[in-house]
């Protein structure tokens, strides 16, 4: 007897059933010609097998794009939302939007392809394991992912900046002004976008002859409050940083309230980046020294994406990075020199009585 139809059939379960490659599943769930049919059979059979729910298609006439964040609109999200909204507009086209709390209900995922009238989907950082996005693609329902949190397949298309090239940059920058110590602020250890940074950070070190130093890495959330405890950790070590790195322009005020505290002077004490370049980084003083990322055209290029999948367009290139641009402010400059400790006065006094008996 068949088990009972499922949602949660995952296109790894129905490759290894069929005895087959996930590509190879996605291609004829997607109807692609270019299959042997002994091989689009087996994986029909497969599927059967399974209780996976049949491919719905979708077509390029009509129909809404749902358009989901699972975070508060901020001047990060919101910028990203926005450009989605208007560009949708131009493509005659409705947004159904669920952001915040009502964006993060379990398994909307999954019943996308059996929602009347929604054509496609624009998902920002979805929290979903690669498992549940890679059925959704399975089921031919044609989505982009923004921001994406984990390493995709290729068979997803996804919009991001270049992460790795950023950080690269930052860190190159913080370098040449003679830092050697560098604090980072990272956001959560398993985002795509953290383990990017933190390798690009590490690639400008090793071009300069250093080596990270994991006593200098704190990873947490992107807020203000979080960057502030962070900040304060790395600055209260014995040895503390001469520069931090902030995973974005809210952790690194969060590190700019915590140096004030401290009465470290910025940038001549320490020096503060952030990433983003959010109106919020170019409000502080001093203004801080950031990453810009094409967040609008992030919103536009998913858009174009979304529009050729529906289109059933051949798109060669699924997974697109776009570039970024270094923006030094005053937050950053050249690294304090770094003051001898005084001697202890015993050790003062014998070697002032070992200058006089060497006499001049």
């Amino acid at each position: 007897m068949a088990e009972p139809r499922s949602a949660r059939v995952t296109v790894r379960a129905i490759a290894a059933e069929a005895g087959v490659s996930i590509a190879t599943v996605s291609r004829v769930m997607n109807g692609h010609h270019h299959v042997a049919s002994g091989t689009r059979a087996l994986v029909h059979r497969a599927v059967e097998r399974l209780g996976a729910p049949a491919p719905v298609r979708h077509g390029a006439a009509g129909g809404s794009i749902y358009v989901r964040c699972p975070y508060v609109l901020t001047d990060y999200f919101g910028v990203i939302v926005s450009s989605i909204a208007e560009t949708l507009e131009l493509h005659g086209r409705r947004v159904v939007l669920s952001a915040g709390d009502a964006g993060r209900r379990a398994g909307v995922l999954a019943g996308l392809p059996q929602e009347a009238g929604i054509a496609g989907a624009v998902l920002l950082l979805p929290p979903e394991p690669e498992a549940e996005l890679e059925t959704l693609r399975a089921l031919n329902f044609p989505f982009v992912v923004v921001d994406p949190r984990s390493p995709l397949s290729q068979d997803i298309a996804s919009v991001s900046a270049a992460h790795l090239t950023a950080a690269r940059s930052v860190t190159a920058h913080l370098v040449q002004l003679g830092h050697r110590r560098i604090g980072v602020i990272g956001g959560p250890g398993d985002w795509l976008a953290s383990q990017s940074r933190i390798a690009g950070h590490a690639a400008a070190l090793a071009e300069a002859g250093l080596l990270p130093s994991p006593g200098l890495l704190r990873s947490v959330e992107p807020t203000a409050d979080r960057g502030y405890e962070a900040a304060g950790e790395l600055l209260d070590l014995p040895e503390r940083p001469t520069a931090l790195i902030a995973f974005n322009d809210r952790t690194a005020v969060g590190a700019l309230r915590a140096a004030y505290e401290r009465n470290l002077r910025v940038p001549h004490d320490l020096s503060i980046t952030g990433f983003d370049d959010t109106d919020l980084g170019r409000s502080t003083v001093p203004r801080l020294t950031t990453v810009r990322q094409p967040l609008e055209e992030m919103g536009r290029m998913a858009v174009s994406l979304l529009m050729r999948l529906l289109e059933r367009h051949t798109v060669d290139t699924l997974h697109v990075e776009l570039a970024t641009h270094l923006v030094p402010r005053e937050s950053t400059g050249p690294a304090p020199r770094v003051r001898p400790r005084p001697r202890p006065a015993a050790a003062s006094r014998c070697l002032d009585e070992k200058n006089d008996e060497a006499g001049p």
